[in-house]
């Protein structure tokens, strides 16, 4: 294979994905054009259509193609093949697997799964991007997949499945989708943590969660930052009971959800419940903070590499609610933040170490910042996939609850609410 699409693996393995030679096979088989036959918008906003001499180049690099728009906002796309493969390796597929794909996109994510062998159910909320991927799969002659339009928090409740796979951003994981699972099914979903979606394998137990001691930090602290004495252990967040009468009470209440970190990710978000909002959440990400003082130098020389950057960004969210990230002058990328009340001050910290803060409460949340940098250190830099976390009932959804690096002793000084 030759031209753009004999490159195409070679970006995707840069991406950092092992790709297992079926996935190889399935990558360069499916014709990524036939979903995409009106043409997409890049990162950028520039419009690429299929008669432009860089559309083929465009469709078979390791990006983001963006298909419908609602405003500035998207609201459909195929994701980026790096990162559709890694989830799809993380399904673990094989042939016969039921797929419940949340978000039909394009309708490619489905067709690489069927070319797997899974047997895939795809659902979207939105009508005509049901239809637009329904068309293309049978335009590009992929049997076993069926394109639903139906609410992707509802699921299908008459059918079980195997995995789940959700294609959009989500505050917490609907207990629609832990029913209607098979007894060893998971669910692989990108959940909000601080102001990203790294992807989350969400699996279910039927029995009563093990006796553990956690730090009860309670609801959100409104006030100032309290420092207190270091914990070890689990950081708890307190959250409400689910909510929903059309859920079965035995089910919903009874088994044990836990999640494993698979990657670091960012994508759009859901709208509905599965965007529902909870005492506890993570604050939106910030598009401009307050005039920031340096309260600290670097402390990373060379500054950490954008992995060990997420392993860093997640930890924070793991010991404190107020995790987000903020635009910063000066700086191309966005970086990970502490956010005060106000939303637009706080304290940032770039991938050298650093620490900014800017706002009335710019000393105290200096401060939390400097001591998440220490205690991450300490814990030996736990990676994003060290993490094991506990969800729970939160309103609609079934949200992360409490974090804990099995065997090390991770320290922390902070409320989660703080």
């Amino acid at each position: 294979m030759t031209g753009p699409r004999g490159e195409y693996l070679e970006q995707i393995r840069r991406g950092g994905v092992a790709l297992s030679p079926e996935l190889a096979a399935a990558f360069a088989s499916v014709p990524r054009e036939a979903f995409v036959p009106d043409g997409f918008q890049r990162r950028d906003g520039t419009r690429v259509r299929p008669a432009d001499p860089e559309f083929l180049p465009a469709v078979y690099s390791d990006d983001v193609l963006v298909t419908k728009m609602d405003g500035r906002t998207p609201t459909s796309s195929s994701s980026q093949p790096s990162l559709m493969a890694v989830m799809i390796e993380a399904l673990e597929v094989t042939p016969g697997l039921r797929v419940l794909e949340v978000g039909a996109g394009t309708g490619y994510n489905a067709a690489l799964l069927a070319s797997l062998g899974a047997s895939v159910t795809s659902i979207d909320v939105q009508k005509d991007v049901a239809v637009r991927a329904r068309t293309a799969l049978a335009r590009a002659g992929i049997a076993g997949v069926r394109v639903e339009h139906a609410d992707g928090y509802t699921g299908l409740p008459e059918e079980r499945f195997d995995r789940v796979i959700v294609t959009v951003g989500i505050a917490g994981v609907s207990p629609h989708w832990l029913e209607q699972l098979s007894p060893d099914g998971f669910v692989l979903a990108p959940v909000v943590h601080a102001g990203t979606h790294p992807i989350l394998k969400v699996s279910r137990t039927n029995v009563s969660a093990p006796n553990v001691s956690h730090t009860n930090v309670g609801a959100p602290n409104v006030g100032a930052p309290n420092v207190g004495a270091p914990n070890v252990g689990l950081t708890n967040v307190s959250l409400p009971n689910v909510s929903d009468a059309n859920v079965s009470d035995a089910n919903v209440r009874g088994p044990h959800v836990t999640g494993r970190p698979i990657c670091a990710a960012g994508f759009m978000q859901a709208s509905g419940p599965l965007n529902a909002d909870f005492p506890g959440a993570f604050p939106p990400p910030a598009s401009a903070l307050a005039e920031l003082t340096s309260y600290a130098p670097p402390r990373f020389d060379p500054p950490l590499t954008e992995g060990n950057y997420r392993d860093l960004w997640y930890a924070a969210g793991a010991w404190n609610r107020r995790a987000s990230h903020a635009a910063v002058p000066g700086r191309q990328q966005s970086c990970l933040a502490l956010l005060d009340r106000t939303g637009s001050a706080g304290a940032v910290i770039p991938p050298d170490g650093s620490v900014w803060a800017g706002g009335d409460e710019a000393e105290a949340y200096a401060s939390l910042a400097a001591g998440i940098l220490d205690d991450w250190v300490a814990a030996g830099r736990p990676p994003l996939q060290a993490w094991q976390v506990t969800l729970e009932p939160a309103g609609p959804i079934w949200v992360p609850s409490s974090y804990q690096v099995p065997d090390r002793r991770v320290r922390h000084g902070r409320p989660s609410g703080s």
